[in-house]
C-alpha cells in the first residue's frame, strides 16, 4: 500500500470530482452531489441544496491544479487551502472506520472539507516524494486526471474506457500495417 487507506481515499474522491468537470460535465444537480458525497464516503454535513452544488462546483478546477502541480507548487497550495480554513488536525473514529485524520468541522461546508481533505491528503503525497502518482491520461483525446496508486506504477488511463480505447486504436493499427 502506497498511501493510509484514508489519503488514497480523498485522493480518488478528488480525481473523481475534479474529472467531472470535464466534458461531459457529471456534476450538473443537486442528485449528482448526493451521489458523489454518498460514493466517496464523506462524513459531516450535507445540505444538498444547490448552493452547495454551486460551492462544490467552483472548487474543481482549484482541485485540477492542486493535483497536478510539481512538489513546490503543490506545498505552496496546500499551505494557503488549510490557512484559509484554519486547519487544526485531529484523530476521530466513526462509521467503520479506524483511526485517521480530521482537519476540519464535520459541520463545516462541503466544498471547503473536500479542499482540506484533499490538501491532507497531499501532505503525504508531497512527504513521500510521490507527485508522480498523479497525472494526466495518456490518451490522445482526453485530458481526465489519473492516480496511480499500483505497486509498479503502471497505471496510464483515467478509465477503462480510455485504456480500452487505446488498445483498440493500436490494434487496429497493427492490423492495417
Amino acid at each position: 500500500m502506497v498511501f493510509a487507506p484514508d489519503t488514497a481515499e480523498a485522493l480518488e474522491a478528488a480525481v473523481i470530482l475534479a474529472n467531472s468537470a470535464l466534458e461531459p460535465d457529471t456534476l450538473t444537480t443537486v442528485e449528482d452531489l448526493s451521489a458523489f458525497y454518498e460514493g466517496q464516503g464523506y462524513s459531516g454535513s450535507h445540505r444538498g441544496d444547490r448552493a452547495e452544488l454551486d460551492a462544490v462546483r467552483a472548487v474543481r478546477a482549484r482541485l485540477r491544479v492542486l493535483l497536478l502541480a510539481d512538489r513546490d507548487g503543490a506545498v505552496g497550495q496546500v499551505n494557503e487551502i488549510l490557512a484559509d480554513a484554519r486547519a487544526v488536525p485531529r484523530l476521530v473514529r466513526h462509521d467503520k472506520l479506524d483511526w485517521h485524520i480530521h482537519a476540519v468541522d464535520d459541520d463545516a461546508p462541503l466544498a471547503e472539507r473536500v479542499l482540506v481533505e484533499t490538501a491532507m491528503a497531499m501532505v503525504d503525497v508531497v512527504r513521500a516524494d510521490e507527485m508522480g502518482r498523479l497525472g494526466v491520461c495518456a490518451a490522445d483525446d482526453c485530458d481526465g486526471l489519473v492516480l496511480d496508486l499500483s505497486r509498479n506504477r503502471s497505471r496510464r488511463y483515467c478509465s477503462t474506457t480510455c485504456g480500452n480505447r487505446e488498445a483498440v486504436a493500436a490494434y487496429r493499427a497493427r492490423q492495417k500495417a
